[in-house]
Order: structure tokens, then C-alpha cells, then sequence
């Protein structure tokens, strides 16, 4: 691929805080000079009018140790990694006075946010050229076989179409060189939890999601998980359990923040099936990536309607606020002790399972009628894992007004009795005074 050589080039980093499978290595030459960027949005810790930040501590603590570890990893190709808590316009007019770029590397974002954000640097900047790609996805848009206009609104007929082809690019490599390194006056400081005004935080010891932010801890993990403990070969069996760090892959925090590639995955578990054994668990992780997908090709389709009260389908429902029930769903005092375990889990925790997750969020939604958008933005401040596309793709679904073609409402009494059928998980979070001393 022709690229111009010796220009001044940003880096700018958005959800894909990795160096390994990333796009952007092919629009850099030896001879740039070049600087990575990642802009702490100001609004992301103002207090929602539901009473909480958009993105609370347990995120904020994993986003701040996938900064530190990237900002590492780029330092050893002459990049250097500059945080900044302003938005990104703000950022861009700082650094432009020092270093006059010409080129922004990016990665594409496509909701309303992202685009405004974006367009304010645009504007700002009409004359910078601008080399975008897709690289949170394991399909990328324009390798399906369908325009994302035609995407089928039901799951099942998307996959069966997608694996006619598996059409799922080579990861990048890491390039052999390093890059013309550029020193700028601002701060290499990596913020603290206090900066961003949290307090600091220890890890619940039941957590199910113990682990740091950053790409070192995502291909540790996945090398552990597919190869060392090879848990990937019972996944099927273990992915709706409730309780330990065994039970899922748990890739989805670094995937969510682009701390870990989806096509590295893919690559490994080709590899594994080749090498040792292909079954259906094997097929299962594969499975949970192509829905991870698919959310994001929802999103590409519908834009904001997935914000939108009335969600995809735009099928009206009469929706209602309580306070008191939205508060007691939060705090874990419902009339299900199965919801109250789960909503514990994550507010103190940052993390809920996948099965809990339709659980609590059907009982908001269908059976208490809350607004659901109240519930998906409450898993928007409080989720490690939060990715926009999976979740708002998942509150969607789960309250009727998204891509689920049978509209199902959860029994929790009976999953419970299915899922934690001996209260294991129920008493780890209820029981009273459970303090480790």
C-alpha cells in the first residue's frame, strides 16, 4: 500500500487500545513523525438525570490500566501515548499549536457521539486528511455478503449467511520498525482514579472478573484459555454458570475497549480446532463473536433508533418510571432474590454474567414495564464490559423492541432453579454480613 512518507500524524485512539491486529500500522511509514492521542471525554463523569455517571469505577479503573499498558506497547516503536482529560476538539487545537499534523489515524465510531465529537475536530480542522478503518468488528462491513441496508433483523438468518464464508481477514502484523518520535510538552502521566474525581477501589475477592485492563492481560488470557487450561473445549457446558472466573471466556472487557483483537481470537481457535479438537464449544465462541457483530451491524443499519424509546422496531409500549422500583432493582430488593444476586454482583463489582443480564433486564422491562433505556444506561455506567452496540442491541431485544422475533419474557423463578439450583451463587451475594476477615 502507497503511504506518503515524512508527514505529522495523530494517532487518535478511540476503542481499540491494542497494538496487536490494528489497522492503523498500515497508514504510518519510518519516517513519520507521529503521536497517539486518547481524549477523556469531560461528560463521560457528569451525573446522568438518573442519578449516576456515565461511565462509573470499575470502567473507568480498566480503561485507565489498558491506557497505561498501550501507552508501554507504543513506546517501544517510538510512539508516544498523550492522555488527555478535554475533549478531543479541545485536545487537538493544544496539540496543533506544537505539532502542525496533517493526518488523523482513527479508527471508524458511527453513533450520534462519537460522530459529533468527531465533526467538531472537522471543523476545526477542514484541510487534515483522515484514514479511517473498521476494527472492532470480526466480519468487517464491506467483506459481508450483503450491504448493511440488507442486514437481516433476526439473528439465525444473519449467521447462517456469514458462515457460508467465514470471511474473516489475517491479522495485521506488528510492524519491524520504529517511528520518528515526537516529544510534546504535554503530560505522559497516565491519570489516577482520583483525577477523574473517583475514589480508589479494591477488587470484591468474589468477583468474577478479577482481571487488569490492557492488551499484556487480554493475549495472556486468551493463551490461557485456549491453550494452557483449554477451558474453550467445555465452554458450551460452562457458559451460563454464575460463580468463579471459569465459567465464560470473559474476553469481552477487552473487547469492548479494542484491548483485544476479535480476529486474533478467531485465529487462535481455528488454530486449536486444527490442532487438538474441534467440537461445539469450540463453535460457541465463534457463535457469541458473530452476535457481537451483528449488534454492531444493527447499529450500522439502524443508527439512533437504537437509542430511541420505541428501539428498532419502532413498536410503542407504555412505558413508566418508578423510582421506587428502579431504585430497589438497583440495590438489589425485589421479590426475586435471583435479580437481587445479580444486581448486587454489579454494583460492586462492575460485572454481571450473561445469563444474569437477560434476567434482570427482562424483569425492568417486561415484567415491571420500567422505561428500558433507565436499565440500559444503568449497565452503561456500572458494566466493565460496556460495548454501546451490545448493549443498547441487547436492552433492545430484551424489552421487545429490538431483534428478538419471539419477544420472550424471562420465568426467573425457574432460571434460577436451572441456573442456581443449589443458591450457590445466591448465597456468595446475599448473605448477610459476609465480610472476609
Amino acid at each position: 500500500m502507497h503511504v506518503e512518507k515524512g508527514n505529522k500524524k495523530i494517532l487518535w485512539f478511540r476503542n481499540n487500545l491494542r497494538t496487536h491486529d490494528a489497522s492503523y500500522w498500515k497508514y504510518m511509514a519510518p519516517n513519520d513523525e507521529v503521536i497517539a492521542v486518547y481524549c477523556i471525554e469531560p461528560n463521560w463523569f457528569e451525573v446522568t438525570n438518573h442519578g449516576w455517571k456515565k461511565m462509573e469505577v470499575f470502567r473507568a479503573k480498566f480503561l485507565l490500566e489498558s491506557l497505561q499498558v498501550l501507552q508501554q506497547n507504543l513506546s517501544k516503536f517510538g510512539i508516544q501515548l498523550y492522555v488527555f482529560q478535554k475533549s478531543a476538539s479541545e485536545a487537538f487545537q493544544d496539540i496543533y499549536s506544537e505539532f502542525p499534523f496533517d493526518t488523523i489515524i482513527s479508527q471508524n465510531e458511527w453513533n450520534s457521539e462519537e460522530f459529533l465529537i468527531e465533526n467538531a475536530i472537522k471543523t476545526t480542522f477542514p484541510n487534515v486528511k483522515w484514514n479511517t478503518f473498521y476494527d472492532q468488528f470480526l466480519i468487517h462491513p464491506e467483506d459481508l455478503l450483503f450491504s448493511i441496508q440488507d442486514l437481516p433483523n433476526v439473528f439465525t438468518a444473519y449467521r447462517k449467511k456469514v458462515e457460508q464464508n467465514w470471511d474473516v481477514k489475517n491479522c495485521v502484523e506488528l510492524p519491524n520498525e520504529k517511528f520518528t518520535s515526537v516529544e510534546l510538552s504535554f503530560s505522559k502521566e497516565i491519570l489516577t482514579l482520583e483525577d477523574l474525581g473517583y475514589e480508589s477501589m479494591s477488587i470484591d475477592h468474589r468477583s468474577a472478573f478479577p482481571f487488569e485492563g490492557g492488551e499484556n492481560a487480554a493475549l495472556k488470557h486468551l493463551k490461557e484459555y485456549i491453550w494452557d487450561y483449554q477451558q474453550i473445549k467445555t465452554y458450551k457446558e460452562t457458559r451460563n454458570e454464575l460463580v468463579g472466573v471459569n465459567y465464560s471466556t470473559k474476553f469481552s472487557a477487552w473487547l469492548a475497549n479494542g484491548s483485544l483483537s476479535p480476529r486474533i481470537i478467531y485465529q487462535e481457535i481455528r488454530k486449536f480446532e486444527q490442532e487438538v479438537i474441534a467440537n461445539e464449544s469450540t463453535y460457541w465462541v465463534l457463535f457469541e463473536l458473530l452476535w457481537r457483530d451483528f449488534f454492531k451491524c444493527v447499529s450500522l443499519k439502524f443508527g439512533d433508533a437504537l437509542f430511541y424509546q420505541s428501539g428498532i422496531l419502532n413498536r410503542k409500549y407504555h412505558w413508566k418510571q418508578n423510582p421506587t422500583v428502579i431504585q430497589n432493582w438497583i440495590d438489589g430488593k425485589t421479590e426475586y432474590d435471583f435479580v437481587n444476586a445479580n444486581m448486587l454482583e454489579l454494583k460492586l463489582t462492575g460485572w454481571m454474567s450473561n445469563r444474569g443480564r437477560q434476567n434482570v433486564a427482562s424483569y425492568f422491562a417486561k415484567e415491571k414495564e420500567q422505561d428500558w433505556r433507565i436499565g440500559a444506561s444503568y449497565f452503561e455506567a456500572f458494566l466493565i464490559d460496556y460495548d454501546v452496540h451490545s448493549n443498547y442491541g441487547n436492552w433492545n431485544y430484551l424489552a421487545g423492541v429490538g431483534n428478538d422475533p419471539r419477544d420472550r419474557k424471562f420465568n426467573i423463578e425457574l432460571q434460577a432453579k436451572n441456573y442456581d439450583a443449589f443458591h450457590v451463587f445466591r448465597n456468595l451475594w446475599l448473605t448477610k454480613n459476609k465480610v472476609e476477615v
